[in-house]
């Protein structure tokens, strides 16, 4: 089985040396051919674009940052859907709206394919030691022929209905996230505002009922002033975006989503951070 990786950014990087790990022969194609040369150097082959990377491989994941790139990816000219992908497994692991998920599915059926949606949870941690969380909607044949692939990458791939329902599970699960780092963020401000011992603020809370995963891998970045981006803050907010705009199409209201919408617009769009992890919402209070 020959595999063809679009998007080799933090997490699609870690992925591929996974996969080069495991044995799978790997197609590359990035936007900065410079981030994946670590990885042709351990035996992956670069690609020219995205036509190229279909034609040559049996399946073919994508990861990009905004469904305009996933569109671009799959639609322009050299892109995934000019090759000939009759036979093919077509995976998108991007984040991506629920509609062009379905839109994929649609046109990469017509065209002989079978076609996923897989988005992720996890962070760079879970991408770096393949024990990241998968998402699947679309083609459960296609789910059934990947489940050794995804079990090289994670440590748990679900499926859960048509096309589509991947990535309404990663709304849910972006949801959940936008309360546990807002939670976090405005938990250290207090402690902090109370002189209160940070580090040992953050074993303790970790350890009883309100432990979770923001607070025990963040948390510790935010004590030490690291705000690299395990996942950037720029595409937490369009998560947040695309949650609260399928939210209004289901005629449901996520206040306290929108809350967390409202302090990521302030981070990355009047502050410009958006390069930021996650946890870079508390320079709202912290400088």
């Amino acid at each position: 089985m020959k595999i063809g990786f679009i998007g080799t950014g933090v997490m699609g990087n870690a992925i591929c040396l996974n996969l080069l790990k495991a044995g799978y022969e790997l197609l590359v194609y990035n936007r900065t051919k410079s981030k994946t040369d670590n990885l042709v150097a351990k035996g992956a082959t670069w690609c020219d674009n995205p036509q190229t990377v279909a034609e040559g491989a049996d399946v073919i994941f994508t990861m990009v940052g905004f469904p305009r790139d996933v569109e671009q990816v799959y639609f322009d000219k050299n892109g995934i859907m000019a090759a000939s992908v009759k036979g093919k497994i077509l995976v998108d692991m991007t984040t991506s709206k629920p509609k062009l998920a379905q839109r994929i599915y649609q046109a990469g059926t017509e065209a002989g394919a079978q076609v996923l949606d897989a988005p992720v949870s996890g962070g760079d941690l879970g991408a770096k030691n393949g024990t990241l969380t998968v998402m699947v909607g679309g083609d459960k044949a296609a789910f059934t022929t990947l489940e050794p692939v995804f079990k090289a990458i994670s440590s748990m791939a679900q499926y859960f209905g048509p096309a589509g329902a991947g990535q309404n599970t990663k709304m849910a699960n972006q949801i959940m996230i936008a309360g546990t780092m807002t939670g976090m963020t405005e938990m250290l401000v207090y402690a902090q505002k109370a002189g209160l011992d940070l580090p040992a603020v953050v074993k303790t809370v970790g350890g009883g009922s309100a432990a979770n995963w923001s607070l025990s891998n963040y948390g510790p970045r935010v004590l030490k002033g690291d705000y690299t981006p395990g996942f950037f803050s720029k595409h937490f907010l369009k998560d947040l975006r695309i949650a609260l705009e399928t939210a209004e199409e289901m005629d449901i209201e996520l206040p306290a989503t929108q809350k967390a919408k409202d302090l990521y617009e302030i981070l990355v769009d009047e502050k410009d951070l958006g390069d930021l992890g996650t946890q870079g919402l508390i320079k709202l209070w912290w400088k």
